[in-house]
């Protein structure tokens, strides 16, 4: 008996230390940067919870990850799903159709002045898709560095494209391993439609997501999800080339983001910060240690509705949530469009909407 529990003892030490081994000593794809965010706003004052959100209409798209909804001609709804289609619908979901589908992962979709759908994908870079259903690829680099993460766009008056690469160095199926690193991978990009160059206008971002113009096309907003931010670039006026933070210290990751012409900018929250990653912040080595860990055993975010509308000045004006368990969640995108906002979703299967609050 003794020399059989002498082997399983010897057992378990060799076990500990393979596990030991294992976390401290194998390789992980990820430097993590220390860093010390602001502690988290409390949900109340402006963030209070409600219920604003409990109640939204549910519009069902045939798939999986309907990540944001873009208005063209004649009232039509666009959005991308994961498996690669591009759908457009009327208002109510019905009419629904695949009016192409990229082979890989269109992430934001927009429609230009000649009615081509310009496209964020994630996989493949900027696209253009025209009213046939050609696509061709616009752009899959800057300044040498290639697209790993194509996002969001914003298109101006002048055929200018406004883009976002989250990150240069993690694909999207990658984003675990960009959050905890926390390296500053994003850029905020213009390609420019005439000449077919694409310029770096911002680096350094932290996860560059969505990206939005203002109604007079004179700043550009772009969201930097694991900074809690919203940075602003003048693009007129005598700020023009400057930068400025327009939002910080959010209460939830910051995703997509569109302005309207009433003066509110719609952010959408994919969920609320999360406590466990926020203190590991200052503590990259056991970042690292988190990154060993099975997925079921990392922090994560909670379901929870989440979307603020604030105006130029970056003050909040509207609050909507939902708390409950069976919420519309994580909220990727929020259209305004005749008296609705539209919600995009990562991972639900429908879109949702609801009347514009007053």
């Amino acid at each position: 008996m003794k020399h059989v529990r002498g082997r399983l003892g010897f057992l378990a030490l060799c076990l500990f230390t393979l596990l030991l081994l294992y976390l401290v000593a194998w390789p992980v794809p990820i430097d993590p940067v220390a860093w010390q965010p602001e502690p988290a706003p409390p949900l109340t004052g402006s963030y209070a919870p409600n219920s604003a959100l409990a109640s939204v209409e549910r519009i069902p798209v045939g798939g999986v990850g309907p990540e944001h909804v873009s208005v063209g001609p004649e009232g039509w709804l666009y959005t991308g799903l994961e498996d690669g289609r591009v759908i457009r619908m009327q208002a109510d979901g019905s009419q629904l159709m695949v009016v192409a589908n990229t082979g890989g992962r269109p992430q934001s979709v927009e429609i230009d002045r000649a009615g081509n759908l310009i496209v964020a994908d994630t996989q493949r870079g900027l696209l253009s898709i025209d009213p046939r259903g050609a696509l061709r690829v616009l752009t899959t680099e800057a300044d040498g560095v290639p697209f790993r993460f194509t996002n969001d766009v914003a298109i101006a008056s002048d055929g200018t494209i406004y883009f976002t690469d989250s990150s240069h160095k993690f694909e999207q199926s990658q984003v675990p391993e960009e959050v905890i690193e926390h390296g500053a991978h994003g850029r905020l990009l213009a390609y420019d439609s005439t000449t077919g160059a694409t310029r770096v206008l911002i680096e350094g971002l932290r996860m560059a997501n969505g990206v939005a113009l203002s109604p007079d096309e004179s700043f550009l907003l772009v969201n930097e999800t694991t900074a809690y931010r919203t940075r602003r670039l003048w693009l007129k006026t005598k700020r023009a080339g400057e930068e400025e933070t327009f939002l910080e210290n959010l209460p939830g990751l910051p995703d997509n983001i569109r302005c309207t012409s009433r003066g509110i900018c719609w952010v959408a929250l994919f969920a609320p910060r999360i406590p466990a990653l926020d203190a590991l912040a200052p503590y990259p080595f056991l970042r690292k240690l988190m990154l060993r860990f099975p997925s079921a055993l990392r922090p994560k975010a909670q379901p929870y509705a989440l979307v603020l509308g604030v105006d130029f000045d970056g003050n909040v004006v509207a609050n909507l949530q939902d708390p409950s368990p069976g919420c519309f969640a994580p909220i990727t995108g929020v259209t305004e469009h005749d008296g609705f906002l539209y919600l995009g979703s990562l991972h639900q299967r429908e879109i949702a909407r609801l009347p514009v609050p007053r």
